[in-house]
C-alpha cells in the first residue's frame, strides 16, 4: 500500500513529537538526578560547615572558661598573703594540675624576679637577662596590666626548649595589690600548643585539625593530624583577651557526596521521587533562605543601630584606599556627609591642605604593607568642613572576610580635643605644684643665705670702714694722702668689689631658681645643668660639712628637656643626699653627682644622672611609700618634692629610681632623653 506525502508527513510529525517528548522527558531525568545529587552535596557541605562553626565557637568557649579558671587559681595564689616557700608549693601543684600552664613567676613593683614555679612536663630554655628586660613581652603585658588595673596578656611569642625545639608562648600578668597600693605582679606563662591539647584535644574529631594563627594565616600552633579527603572546610573564630588577639581556626577534611551505586536503580528511583524530592529541597531550601534572609536583615539592622550610636567614628578603606564606608559618628566629627567622602582615594576633603603631601606618604605606606600600624593607634589632625582642625586618635586594623583575604582597612576616630584640654590643665596645674615645691625649697634655705652672705656683707662692711679710716687720717694741714695710705685703700675697694660679687652671685643663684619659666624644652648639656644647681648646693654642703664631688663622662651629647624642671630635680636629689647624711656617727660626708651614657639604640638615645651619698639608707617600709605625694620623714617636709621629680622625669620619658649604695648610703638614678639632631630639608 503506498502512503500519500500527507499521510507521510503525519507521520513523520508524530515521531518526531514522540521522539521530542522522549528526549524532554530524559533530558528532566537527567537533570533531575545531577539536581538531586547537587542538592544533596550542597546541603551535606552546609552541614559540615555548620557543625565546624559550632565546634569552633565550643572550643573558643571552652578556651575562655579555662583561662578565667585560671585567672581566679593564681589570684587565690596570693590570698592570705602567703610565705615564699608555700607559694612555690601552691604554684607547683597549680602547674602539675593545669598543664597549659608552664611558668609562674612572683615578681615586685619593679618586675625583679622574686621567686618562680615551673612545670615539671616542659623543659624551658629560659633566658633571664632577656625575659627580666625592660622590653620583654612579660614586662609590656605588665604596663598594660598596672595602666589598666586588671589582668592583661601580651602577644605571642616563640620560646626555644632545652630539647632544639620551641613553641609560642604568651604571657598573662596580673597587677597585685595590698593594703590599698601596688605591690608587684604575678605573670603566669601558657603554652599555645599546650592550650590546644588540653583545652581543645578533648572534642576534636579524627577529622579535624585545631591551630592558633595570625591574621595572615601563619599558624602558631597545631593539634591534630587530620584525615585528608576530597574537600576541606575551614572556621575561624577570635579569641579576644585583655592586651591581645588570638584567632582559632579548625579544619576538617570530608569526602565527596555519595553516588548511587547502581545507575538504573538510581534513575527509576529518581522517576518516582524526584519531583517531590526537589520540591521538598526547594521548599526546605526556600525557607532556610527566608530565615537567613530574616536573620540577615536583623543583623543588619542591629548593627545599622550600633553604628548610630556609637561616639567613636569608623571608616572602612578598599585596597586601593578608596573610602567605601562610614559612619553617623564621622561624619559629624568631620562635618562632611557620608556622599560627599564615599569614593575619596586621593585626598579627603577632611585632610589639612599644609599636611596633604605627608598624609598621602603615610597611606600610600599603609596600603603597600610595608607598615603596620600600631595596635594602641597613633594621633592625628583633622580639619572639619569649616575649616577648624582638631586631634584625633586613629586605631586601624586589617579587614579580614569571610575566607581569611585581607581586603581592606577599618579606621576607628576618636576625637581627643577635650582629652588635650584636660591635659593641658593638668600640666597647668603641675607647673603651679613645681613653683609651690620650689619656693618651699627656697624658703627652707633661707637661713642659710643668711649664713653665707653675712661673711661677704662683714667683710664689705669691715673694708669700707678701713678705707674710710685711712682716707680721714690726719695728714698734716693741705697735705695729699700718702701714696701707701692710696694703694691701701684701693686694695680695700678691690675686696669690697669681690666680696659684692659674690653675694650678687648667691643672690642670681637663687633668683634664676625660683623665677618661673616658660616649659619649652631645649637641647642642654649635662654639666650646664650640673653648674646651675651647684652653687645653691654648696651652701647647704658648706653648713652639713659635707664634700661635694661631680663627674661627667666626656663626650656625652645634650639632653632634650625642660631646663628649669630638671634642674629642681638634681636640687631636690641633692638636698635629700647631704640631709640623709645629717649624722653625728658619720664622719666622711660625701655627695657623689655622676653623668653617663645609659643603654640606647640607633632609634632612641638616654643619658643617665645619678646622686650617691653614704647615708643611712632607706628603710624598707619608707621604700615602698618613697614616692607618694604628701609623704614624708621629716616634721618640716611638705611630702611633695620626690613625687614631684618622678612626674618631671615621667613627663621627659625617662624613670627615676633608687637602690642600696654600697656598703652604706643610698644611689637616685634617672634617665633623660638624648637631644636628636633635626633631619634635613
Amino acid at each position: 500500500m503506498k502512503l500519500g506525502p500527507r499521510t507521510l508527513l503525519r507521520r513523520w510529525r508524530g515521531a518526531w513529537r514522540r521522539w521530542s517528548l522522549w528526549t524532554l522527558l530524559v533530558l528532566l531525568v537527567i537533570s533531575m538526578l545531577a539536581t538531586m545529587v547537587w542538592l544533596a552535596g550542597r546541603y551535606e557541605a552546609s552541614q559540615v560547615q555548620s557543625r565546624l562553626e559550632r565546634d569552633t565557637a565550643d572550643a573558643v568557649s571552652d578556651i575562655r572558661v579555662a583561662l578565667t579558671r585560671n585567672l581566679q587559681s593564681l589570684q587565690a595564689l596570693h590570698a592570705g598573703e602567703p610565705g615564699q616557700l608555700a607559694w612555690e608549693v601552691d604554684a607547683a601543684e597549680l602547674l602539675r594540675s593545669r598543664r597549659e600552664l608552664v611558668r609562674i613567676e612572683w615578681r615586685d613593683a619593679n618586675l625583679r624576679m622574686r621567686t618562680h614555679a615551673q612545670s615539671p612536663y616542659r623543659p624551658v630554655a629560659w633566658d633571664a637577662r632577656i625575659r627580666e628586660g625592660h622590653q620583654s613581652d612579660a614586662a609590656i603585658a605588665c604596663t598594660n596590666a598596672r595602666r589598666l588595673s586588671s589582668p592583661s596578656y601580651s602577644s605571642s611569642y616563640f620560646q626555644p626548649h632545652g630539647d632544639g625545639l620551641g613553641s609560642e608562648m604568651m604571657e598573662l600578668c596580673l597587677p597585685l595589690t595590698g593594703g590599698g597600693r601596688h605591690t608587684g605582679f604575678l605573670v603566669a606563662t601558657y603554652s599555645l600548643q599546650d592550650v590546644l591539647v588540653n583545652l581543645v584535644a578533648h572534642n576534636l574529631t579524627r577529622s579535624q585539625e585545631a591551630s592558633f594563627t595570625e591574621a595572615d594565616g601563619t599558624r602558631l600552633a597545631v593539634l591534630g593530624a587530620a584525615r585528608r579527603g576530597s574537600r576541606m572546610f575551614t572556621a575561624q573564630h577570635l579569641l579576644d583577651l585583655p592586651g591581645t588577639t588570638l584567632v582559632l581556626r579548625m579544619d576538617t577534611w570530608h569526602s565527596a557526596p555519595s553516588l548511587f551505586p547502581n545507575v538504573l536503580t538510581a534513575l527509576v528511583t529518581a522517576m518516582s521521587i524526584a519531583l517531590v524530592t526537589v520540591m521538598v529541597v526547594l521548599v526546605r531550601d526556600n525557607r532556610r533562605r527566608l530565615r537567613a534572609e530574616r536573620d540577615l536583615a536583623d543583623a543588619l539592622a542591629f548593627r545599622k543601630a550600633m553604628e548610630d550610636s556609637l561616639v567613636t567614628g569608623l571608616r572602612a578603606r578598599d585596597l586601593e584606599g578608596r573610602i567605601t564606608y562610614v559612619n553617623p559618628a564621622f561624619c559629624a566629627m568631620v562635618g562632611f556627609s557620608a556622599q560627599e567622602l564615599l569614593g575619596q582615594s586621593a585626598s579627603a576633603p577632611y585632610w589639612p591642605p599644609e599636611l596633604v603631601d605627608e598624609y598621602r606618604q603615610r597611606q600610600a605606606i599603609r596600603l603597600s604593607g610595608q607598615h603596620i600600624p600600631p595596635r594602641e593607634g597613633f594621633e592625628s589632625v583633622f580639619m572639619r568642613k569649616d575649616g577648624t582642625r582638631f586631634p584625633v586618635l586613629i586605631i586601624e586594623a586589617p579587614l579580614i572576610n569571610a575566607q581569611g583575604q585581607h581586603t581592606g582597612w577599618m579606621s576607628a576616630f576618636l576625637d581627643i580635643s577635650e582629652q588635650r584640654r584636660v591635659e593641658e590643665l593638668s600640666r597647668a596645674s603641675q607647673e603651679r605644684l613645681q613653683a609651690t615645691a620650689r619656693l618651699a625649697t627656697v624658703g627652707e634655705m633661707a637661713s642659710l643665705l643668711s649664713h653665707e652672705l653675712n661673711q661677704p656683707l662683714a667683710a664689705i662692711s669691715s673694708y669700707a670702714t678701713g678705707s674710710m679710716n685711712l682716707l680721714e687720717a690726719p695728714a698734716g694741714a693741705g697735705s695729699t694722702p700718702a701714696p701707701e695710705s692710696l694703694q691701701d685703700v684701693r686694695m680695700a675697694m678691690q675686696q669690697i668689689a669681690r666680696q659684692a660679687e659674690r653675694a650678687g652671685k648667691v643672690i642670681k643663684s637663687v633668683h634664676d631658681f625660683v623665677r618661673r619659666r616658660d616649659q619649652a624644652r631645649e637641647a642642654v648639656s649635662a654639666q650646664q645643668l650640673i653648674d646651675a644647681i651647684l652653687p645653691l648646693a654648696i651652701l647647704q654642703a658648706r653648713k652639713l660639712a659635707v664634700r661635694v664631688n661631680t663627674t661627667v663622662e666626656p663626650g656625652l651629647p645634650p639632653v632634650l628637656c625642660d631646663r628649669t624642671m630638671v634642674e629642681q630635680v638634681l636640687l631636690n636629689l641633692a638636698r635629700n643626699a647631704m640631709q640623709a647624711m645629717d649624722d653625728p656617727e658619720i664622719r666622711h660626708r660625701v655627695l657623689d653627682i655622676r653623668v653617663r651614657r645609659a643603654a640606647s639604640n640607633q632609634h632612641s638615645g638616654w643619658i643617665e644622672f645619678a646622686v650617691t651619698d653614704v647615708g643611712t639608707g632607706i628603710p624598707p617600709d619608707v621604700a615602698t611609700r618613697l614616692f607618694t605625694p604628701f609623704f614624708t620623714t621629716r616634721p618640716e617636709g611638705m611630702g611633695l618634692g620626690l613625687s614631684l621629680c618622678r612626674t618631671v622625669i615621667e613627663q621627659h620619658g625617662g624613670f627615676l629610681g633608687f637602690a642600696p649604695h654600697e656598703p652604706r648610703g643610698t644611689v637616685f638614678t634617672f634617665t633623660l632623653p638624648v637631644s636628636q639632631p633635626a633631619p634635613p630639608p
